[in-house]
């Protein structure tokens, strides 16, 4: 075996097992809020089949477009095998293929196998709130390969990468539906290189359009002195707007346009992939349920929705720095299609927090490529050297060490952590409320956060955090996610009405909650029944309406 293929066996064999153990280290124990009700409908889909109705509400005739039902049922299969225990080694595994991925994507584009490694651990770190059991993880897997896809295919236009291609957004389209638009914005940064490729040569088309006329004239009449003549004039003219043009694209000050012969076929690939949505039992959903979504109100009350402020995200702001720096100060020359990508991403993320996690997995493809080109500018060999020093084995004992240090001070943390924590959910008073209430003539009111745990223990629901199943404009009529920000913050001219108007029976707030003091100031109205002499909780309430 040659001593470099023996290299970089070691040094690839070295990132993986470090990928995977950081991977367990920032993979949390608690499980999101989501997860809960992803359980249940998973259930319930196997059960009952993909019905379009909505069956954990309270709520009468609540049309429900399960938009992520192919990950529901996975994750339900793994519950019903393992256990908590099962989706926590679940989410270890999907966040280490993640990973996995991520540093063979970079390797492959890149070239560059030290970098690469570097850049992936970054990218995890950042990517650290975004680990968790939702569809959201399965989907990250698919846009990098995205990525590698479509470049690979512009290079070689090799099918396996368009059919790679084509069966990513059938994926997406049933595992997490709310991104399917997200697969065909990641196409736009290299069709508009494209576009700005064929109208920076538009003269030299022109030119040359011109010179073929003049031949298939002198095809058809012959060679006179005039049209020799006028041929001669336009191949000069030609050559010079090409060697003019040849010379600004070759050779540019910062930015680099490519063309690639294959964009034709990436753009029928494109084509065929916007009908790829139809192939879900859901119908046109995939279609309409962002921008029902984007209409909605969930987008400026949501946390994950709201826009970043920079100043309160140092991480970002150091990330888009460093960017800034490498393009603007180094004699780094970036790629069209990636300052159009990243451009978007940074846009996109100061829009909605929950994009960063896209700036995160797909900029770091694009750092690592201007950082190896920054160190080949200034020294050729560098990235050779570097390659060399940590493929050897103190190399990989340095950055194993490294890493494993890393790895236990983000592990360490968590050590205690429990599946579901009681200070988020209301585990003791799930249990009382089954125990001690007719849940069939309950009609519970409950905050937005936890909503989805109860779910998960039977308890019919006012809401959760599936908004847009409370919205209008999923539901004709249906204003529970609206009035549940007015109950919730008060803000209300008659708290009474509201209430009389849901026929709430019974309230389980938190400790937090505004309309606890509400509650607890009308006890002619509302009698606290939980916690009592024999039940102690810190974190919830409950309360049921007399004379209801």
């Amino acid at each position: 075996m040659e001593p470099e293929k023996k290299k970089s066996i070691r040094f690839n064999t070295m990132a993986i097992i470090l990928i995977i153990i950081f991977c367990i280290s920032i993979t949390p124990i608690t499980l999101q809020n989501d997860t809960f009700y992803t359980i249940k409908i998973g259930e319930y889909i196997l059960e009952n089949g993909v019905t379009m109705q909505e069956p954990f509400a309270w709520h009468e005739n609540l049309e429900y477009t399960f938009p992520h039902w192919a990950y529901d049922v996975f994750i339900y299969s793994i519950y019903n095998i393992g256990g908590m225990t099962g989706i926590y080694i679940s989410t270890i595994v999907l966040a280490s293929i993640l990973g996995i991925v991520m540093y063979y994507v970079n390797v492959k584009l890149v070239k560059n196998r030290i970098l690469s490694f570097i850049i992936t651990i970054g990218a995890l770190y950042l990517l650290k709130p975004f680990i968790c059991a939702r569809a959201q993880l399965v989907t990250f897997i698919l846009f990098i390969l995205t990525i590698y896809f479509i470049e690979k295919f512009l290079e070689t236009r090799k099918i396996r990468y368009a059919i790679g291609l084509i069966i990513i957004p059938i994926l997406i389209a049933n595992l997490h539906l709310a991104t399917f638009y997200f697969y065909f914005i990641l196409y736009l940064p290299y069709l508009a290189e494209f576009v700005i490729y064929i109208l920076a040569y538009s003269n030299v088309i022109i030119s040359d359009s011109v010179v073929q006329s003049i031949k298939k004239k002198i095809k058809k009449q012959g060679e006179t002195e005039e049209l020799l003549k006028k041929l001669e004039k336009e191949e000069a003219r030609y050559a010079r707007l090409k060697e003019k043009q040849d010379k600004r694209i070759n050779d540019p000050y910062k930015i680099k346009i490519g063309y690639y012969d294959n964009v034709k076929w990436l753009i029928v690939i494109f084509i065929i992939c916007l009908f790829t949505g139809l192939l879900t039992p859901l119908g046109d959903t995939p279609y309409t349920y962002l921008i029902k979504t984007m209409q909605g109100i969930s987008t400026k009350n949501i946390n994950e929705h709201l826009p970043v402020v920079l100043a309160d995200n140092i991480k970002l702001l150091v990330l888009l720095g460093i960017y800034v720096a490498t393009i603007a100060f180094t004699r780094v020359k970036i790629r069209l299609s990636d300052l159009f990508m990243l451009s978007g991403l940074t846009l996109l993320t100061i829009l909605s927090r929950r994009q960063a996690s896209m700036l995160y997995l797909i900029g770091a493809v694009i750092l690592n490529r201007l950082i190896t080109e920054m160190l080949i500018k200034y020294n050729k060999d560098s990235v050779k050297k570097l390659e060399n020093i940590s493929s050897n084995i103190l190399g990989i004992t340095i950055i194993s060490a490294i890493v494993i240090i890393i790895s236990i001070f983000q592990f360490k943390p968590k050590i205690n952590d429990k599946f579901v924590s009681e200070n988020s959910y209301p585990v003791q008073a799930a249990t009382w409320i089954k125990e001690n209430i007719d849940l069939e003539e309950m009609k519970l009111y409950n905050e937005y956060n936890y909503g989805s745990y109860l779910i998960y223990q039977g308890i019919p629901v006012f809401i959760d955090s599936r908004c847009d199943l409370y919205m209008a404009e999923f539901n004709d009529n249906t204003y529970v996610f609206k009035d549940f920000l007015s109950i919730n913050s008060m803000n209300l001219t008659n708290v009474e009405t509201k209430l009389n108007e849901y026929g709430f029976t019974h309230f389980i707030v938190s400790r937090s909650s505004k309309l606890k003091m509400y509650l607890e100031e009308n006890p002619d109205k509302y009698e606290k029944i939980y916690p009592n002499e024999e039940i102690e909780d810190n974190n919830f309430t409950i309360y049921e309406r007399i004379n209801k």
